[in-house]
């Protein structure tokens, strides 16, 4: 019976063309939508080396100190991190980094614009890199502020025509570095571990800036396993109210909270303090349902108007004494095959936008691929329109009085 079902779905949807091909378009416009932003979601937040730990990663990621002077704000201070992070019990490992800067490298005499970050040696422990070639620099370079970098794969390919770089120079600024190690390229949209190149941090800190508790720095600790999130962020928590501010005049209170980069990023994105995460995951939803819902609801009127501009049919399929349970069963076949149809089509079209979108360098390093979570996320929106879209025609399809419908009368 199904195999039938499906013969007939498919000489409907080629009988009307137009209602067929504005279904479609609708089906695929709206999957389309949805599958792109869960592809950027995904790149930029999802479990994917070197940030395959964030889950159970806390950070400060922004600082404030507010007094009768006003206040000041900008990404945390050395000092604040350095009293923070250090030695901090039940962390499986912490780092301090400054924020990806853009200067300029010399490559047979021509300036190179190049992103550069500077990191502790415990970046290398936080953040899952896979090297190619050498390895990090150690905490021995990092104190002794070693003139050595660990350069990514375009790095290498730009200034050494794609040859093994380990032990060779690399000019930054004005100073040379040796290179102690190669990586795979890290996507621009993932902040916390994107860079061209990443230097020692200890050859960047000055006396002044071992003083500032609002700064250019991030700190990341990464605790054992989820469950132990609270009491590591507790106990920053604790650190950071005991960290002095007397030296600033005018200022009398700190404002630092340690979460995860996500939590952070839902807290900057919804202005929200509780639950940011839960806050943005809910406004996530009910915008993804309005985007759904609104061609659902105008599939639902072109399917009731295909369904019963068939009145005669199924006057003469109740007739013949098929039931309305048969009959709701084909047309929402017919609509689950349509559905299908356009998820396919929207499934490739995605994909070719998302390749677009990668080759255009707009996002550099960005690697839009198509994950089994946005698959998943996808396909339950295709399972979604092929529901809400075709239950509820059937439905008025199965109500139609048989004598009515055998003289072409539908209401």
């Amino acid at each position: 019976m199904l195999k039938n079902y499906l013969k007939i779905a498919l000489k409907v949807l080629l009988r009307r063309k137009f209602f067929t091909f504005v279904s479609l378009f609708g089906i695929c416009f709206t999957l389309v939508m949805l599958v792109v932003v869960a592809a950027f979601l995904d790149n930029a937040f999802g479990p994917r080396a070197p940030e395959t730990k964030m889950d159970r990663s806390l950070g400060i990621f922004r600082a404030r100190i507010v007094g009768e002077n006003g206040s000041r704000s900008a990404a945390a201070g050395y000092r604040l991190l350095d009293e923070s992070f250090r030695d901090l019990p039940g962390a499986e490992a912490t780092t301090i980094f400054g924020l990806a800067q853009e200067i300029f490298a010399y490559h047979e005499g021509e300036k190179v614009p190049v992103y550069v970050k500077a990191t502790d040696a415990g970046f290398w422990r936080v953040f899952d890199f896979e090297f190619l070639e050498g390895g990090p620099f150690t905490v021995e370079d990092e104190l002794g502020a070693a003139p050595v970098a660990v350069v990514n794969e375009a790095t290498r390919d730009r200034f050494f025509g794609g040859e093994p770089a380990l032990g060779r120079e690399i000019t930054l600024d004005g100073k040379r570095y040796r290179v102690a190690g190669v990586v795979p390229n890290v996507a621009y949209i993932r902040p916390l571990s994107f860079s061209d190149v990443w230097i020692p941090l200890g050859g960047t800190i000055h006396a002044s800036t071992k003083s500032e508790v609002v700064g250019s720095y991030v700190g990341l600790a990464v605790a054992p396993s989820s469950d132990a999130l609270p009491a590591l962020r507790s106990e920053i928590s604790s650190r950071i109210s005991g960290v002095d501010i007397s030296e600033f005049k005018g200022f009398d209170h700190l404002q630092a909270q340690p979460q995860t980069y996500l939590e952070f990023f839902a807290a900057t994105f919804t202005g929200g303090e509780e639950a940011p995460a839960a806050r943005l995951g809910a406004l996530l939803f009910v915008l993804a349902l309005c985007v759904t819902l609104l061609p659902a609801v105008n599939l639902v009127n072109i399917n009731l108007s295909r369904i019963l501009e068939r009145a005669s049919e199924i006057g003469v399929r109740k007739a013949f004494g098929a039931s309305s349970r048969t009959l709701v069963g084909q047309f929402v076949v017919e609509n689950v095959v349509l559905t299908i149809v356009g998820g396919v089509l929207a499934f490739v079209i995605s994909l070719a936008i998302l390749a677009a979108v990668e080759r255009s360098g707009f996002f550099p390093y960005a690697d839009f691929r198509m994950s089994y979570r946005t698959f998943l996320a996808g396909a339950a929106a295709t399972i979604f329109f092929g529901v809400v879209s075709g239950v509820y025609p059937a439905w008025r399809m199965s109500r139609l009085n048989p004598v009515e419908a055998l003289r072409g009368r539908a209401s």
